[in-house]
């Protein structure tokens, strides 16, 4: 079982190499094939994340739902799920997918899910969350230029006044 382990994160590797080289498809068929040898939370959400470009997007739900089945601290998956939520318009469920990938444990990158949450906040108008998400952003990650960008414009009254409207639904 560990060498099909093995070989799978060996898949997963040359899929990503593909990527980088701009053989989607190719980098496709490898997550796919990495999954069908020894399937893992890595390989299923590089899977959903393929078919997002595609907008296959309730797909690329339940691949991250098998990815958490495997790992449930595997953040990135929770997070997908968020985002996917958030380009299907549905905010209040990707609001509950993003906190729970904040709680993850196994993450790539735990980023991610408080500038997606602080982008939902600031779609639904509620400032105040937004401004903690932010916060939180960059105590991860100081160099964020988004989070550094609408912090300096969100003033502690939750004044958004003067804030160029980035993420507005118009």
């Amino acid at each position: 079982m560990t060498r099909d382990k093995d070989q799978a994160y060996e898949l997963i590797q040359e899929g990503r190499n593909l990527l980088l080289e701009g053989n989607t498809q190719q980098a496709l068929d490898k997550f796919k094939e990495s999954v069908s040898i020894f399937p893992t939370p890595e390989g299923y959400t590089l899977w959903a994340w393929m078919l997002s470009y595609d907008s296959e997007l309730e797909e690329c739900i339940e691949l991250c739902k098998h990815a958490i089945l495997l790992d449930p601290e595997f953040g990135n998956a929770y997070n997908d799920i968020g985002s996917y939520l958030i380009d299907l318009g549905r905010l209040d469920e990707a609001i509950v997918w993003l906190k729970k990938a904040k709680q993850a444990k196994h993450y790539e990158s735990p980023q991610f899910p408080y500038l997606n949450l602080a982008r939902v906040y600031l779609k639904l108008e509620r400032d105040y969350e937004a401004m903690e998400e932010y916060r939180q952003l960059l105590s991860i990650d100081p160099n964020n230029m988004e989070g550094r960008f609408i912090l300096a414009f969100l003033d502690e009254d939750g004044d958004n006044t003067k804030m160029p409207t980035l993420f507005s639904n118009n």
